[in-house]
């Protein structure tokens, strides 16, 4: 069986995670996409009315990606514990899979570009605090643990690791996997929340 061909606006948004991938931190001009896709820049306006909204479209693949595997895991595993660690591997493992789109979340790719994009950006890895938040909350709540701090500053510790991994391997153009040695910095993570 064949896989479907993709479509015009699917291989106009994986030219721009491949140019991403290619030159971190170089901007990326709509001429420059369209000659990697083979279309003109009309071409790519027809299908996008303008490089924020490809953008923009790119965030929203990596929100619907991340998020619904989280509700996976959430619906999945019952220990509070586990169901972190789970979310923090699983965020690690898709940026290592999607390092064209690890420079649009951290902002690198949208230097330059709309204010907002960066604001939308961030707002992934506010989704996902809040989502860390609330599972230490239950944590307290249906499994008695009892964190060094509160949830608030649980999750922020937690996000502090993740981000600074995600980060680190874009600053060393996708060299340095976030999710090497995950378990056992995990365990490090985990003691400074938990104790």
């Amino acid at each position: 069986m064949t896989k479907p061909k993709p479509s015009r606006r699917e291989t106009i948004l994986q030219a721009l995670v491949e140019l991403l991938q290619k030159d971190p931190g170089a901007r990326i001009t709509t001429a420059g996409l369209a000659k990697s896709v083979g279309v003109t820049e009309a071409a790519l306006y027809r299908h996008f009315p303008s490089k924020r909204k490809m953008f923009e479209a790119l965030i929203e693949f990596a929100e619907d990606a991340v998020f619904s595997r989280c509700q996976v895991v959430l619906q999945e595993q019952e220990d509070v514990c586990v169901r972190l660690q789970q979310i923090v591997h699983l965020v690690l493992v898709f940026s290592e899979r999607n390092p064209g789109l690890c420079c649009v979340l951290t902002g690198d790719a949208l230097m330059g570009e709309d204010e907002s994009l960066r604001k939308r950006a961030s707002q992934f890895y506010e989704r996902l605090e809040t989502q860390l938040r609330q599972s230490l909350k239950e944590g307290e709540i249906r499994q008695g643990l009892r964190p060094r701090t509160s949830a608030a500053r649980g999750a922020d510790f937690v996000m502090v690791f993740l981000e600074g991994r995600i980060q680190r391997f874009v600053r060393s153009s996708f060299s340095r996997l976030p999710s090497t040695d995950f378990d056992e910095a995990w365990a490090l993570v985990a003691e400074s929340v938990w104790g």
